[in-house]
């Protein structure tokens, strides 16, 4: 029994150095909700059912933050080249940096403040229902 934990721990140690792996992992997570979501046809994204279990296991403290750090740190840091798209279509509307642009853009931060208004409310509300 004695070699078998020490074999887990040297299995843990190197997925809590190696970020490419942590990255598999949290891929793996996104898979199996993605799975889980075909399987009981539920109505929310997958990868919102795989980070909830990513959740409950860091949560319930199965699965040590150290095993994913350094692979969603990875996915934040690049996630700029994610929005890449977006900002060339700026750059080929040039009219979108004048006052259009301005109008837009308050638009934007308007509806945004609206909604985390409302979703504020309904959690609130939600919680001091009986």
């Amino acid at each position: 029994m004695g070699g078998n934990e020490g074999a887990v721990d040297r299995l843990r140690r190197f997925l809590h150095r190696n970020g490419p792996l942590q990255l598999v992992l949290v891929l793996a997570f996104w898979l199996a909700g993605q799975v889980l979501v075909m399987l009981t046809r539920i109505p929310v994204p997958g990868g919102v059912v795989g980070m909830l279990v990513v959740l409950l296991l860091l949560a319930t403290k199965h699965l040590s933050i150290l095993s994913v750090r350094r692979g969603a740190e990875w996915l934040i840091r690049d996630m700029v080249l994610f929005f890449v798209p977006a900002a060339l279509a700026v750059l080929d509307h040039r009219e979108l940096m004048g006052i259009v642009g301005l109008k837009v853009f308050a638009v934007i931060v308007c509806s945004t403040l609206v909604v985390m208004c409302v979703t504020g409310l309904t959690v609130d509300l939600s919680c001091r229902r009986p």
